[in-house]
């Protein structure tokens, strides 16, 4: 939907399961239809749209994606953005690190990612914008010396060089602006603003910029322009918060480099302060270890942040701490969770830069965990969605 200054907001589909094609539409009919009428039901109402590789493989199959197409303007629906991070299941079955597979490095997934962009351009409303999130290039715990570093990090930037010139050439051919955003995350090869900035610096334009010259004869200042064009980055905003980067920081380090923000990510993380009960607050925090998906902890110290892979290695090492953070995206609309807390703060202060300077048009609202939150916290699917959107359109409206 769109509210304000021209805001498209909506949730991320990675909440249901979408092994396959028959899967993922199956959710979005049972859910989303529901959830229009009760956010936006006199205005179209737009999708973040999750597919796994096997789903976008079964939707390019005969005419799936026409149906689907006929589908979203039935129902008033639309496309405006994809997570194009999880490549396989994403549900039901352990995750954790390989979630980034395959990573950047690999022909797999810039295979997949120009697939994805190919449907985008299909499904979204034309003359308009559109992007893909992806991952932060590779895990960075497969990747243990600095030389394996480098090559991934150079070989992940000459393949989205590739996915940039295909943008640009769409961009020329339909009118359609389309942009590749990148998700820094905890441990991935791109974790906070540094790495993004080191990344572009050091790996992208020089990879990016000749093959821009060489492929649509551009001169350097536009083919430049053009790679800053399409490939953009998504502010996940719990993600961020897990890196102790406000946004006063993030925002101007990326503009001064001309670092655009494609999406905003509208994430919570778990706050864990220990006060006078510092043993049955990690009691609490301990409900939220569960087997599916990675769950860092970072911890702000002198020398910098200190992460912690998982939680088990958090209780492992037990170490003093005045304040941790984990990557758990809990609802947005709570700031606590009975002796823990959430980074709904880190929310409220990006949303005020946003009021103040649009630096981004879609915001996707991304609690994917309902399915493993512990017990007590969860709610009917439909009516958590609806409500993690309606916080978010009041505080828009303030």
């Amino acid at each position: 939907m769109q509210v304000g200054q021209g805001y498209h907001i909506s949730y991320c589909t990675n909440i249901h399961p979408g092994q396959d094609w028959e899967a993922t539409f199956g959710a979005l009919k049972q859910h989303v239809t529901h959830i229009r009428r009760e956010v936006s039901p006199e205005d179209p109402f737009g999708l973040g749209l999750r597919l796994s590789d096997r789903a976008s493989r079964e939707l390019g199959l005969g005419n799936t994606l026409e149906d689907f197409s006929n589908w979203l303007q039935e129902n008033d629906l639309y496309v405006f953005t994809m997570n194009g991070f999880p490549y396989g299941d994403f549900h039901g079955e352990r995750v954790k690190d390989r979630v980034h597979e395959p990573d950047w490095t690999t022909p797999e997934r810039l295979e997949y990612t120009r697939r994805l962009f190919r449907q985008l351009l299909r499904l979204m409303p034309g003359g308009t914008e559109a992007g893909i999130s992806t991952s932060p290039v590779s895990y960075r715990h497969w990747h243990r010396s600095d030389s394996q570093k480098d090559a991934a990090l150079r070989k992940g930037a000459g393949q989205m060089a590739l996915v940039a010139v295909d943008l640009a050439r769409m961009e020329l051919e339909t009118g359609n602006y389309l942009h590749l955003d990148i998700e820094p995350e905890p441990d991935g090869l791109l974790e906070c603003t540094r790495d993004v900035l080191d990344f572009y610096r050091d790996y992208l334009l020089p990879a990016a910029i000749p093959l821009m010259e060489q492929e649509l004869g551009l001169s350097s200042d536009r083919a430049r322009s053009r790679v800053l064009r399409h490939i953009t980055l998504c502010y996940d905003i719990c993600h961020f918060a897990l890196a102790f980067e406000p946004a006063s920081h993030v925002l101007p380090a990326l503009e001064s480099e001309g670092i655009q923000v494609g999406k905003i990510q509208v994430s919570a993380a778990l706050k864990i302060r220990p006060g006078n009960n510092r043993e049955a607050v990690l009691e609490a925090l301990r409900a939220f270890d569960e087997p599916i998906y990675l769950h860092q902890v970072t911890q702000k110290t002198a020398d910098g942040v200190k992460t912690y892979p998982d939680l088990p290695d958090l209780f492992r090492e037990d170490p003093a701490f005045s304040e941790l953070r984990a990557h758990f995206h809990v609802p947005i609309f709570t700031r606590e969770f009975g002796l823990l807390q959430a980074t709904q703060d880190e929310i409220l202060e990006v949303l005020a830069h946003l009021k103040q300077k649009p630096f981004t048009r879609h915001l996707e609202v991304e609690t994917y965990t309902w399915d493993v939150l512990p017990k007590g916290l969860k709610e009917d699917l439909t009516t958590s969605i609806t409500r993690e959107l309606k916080w978010l359109l009041d505080v828009l409206q303030q």
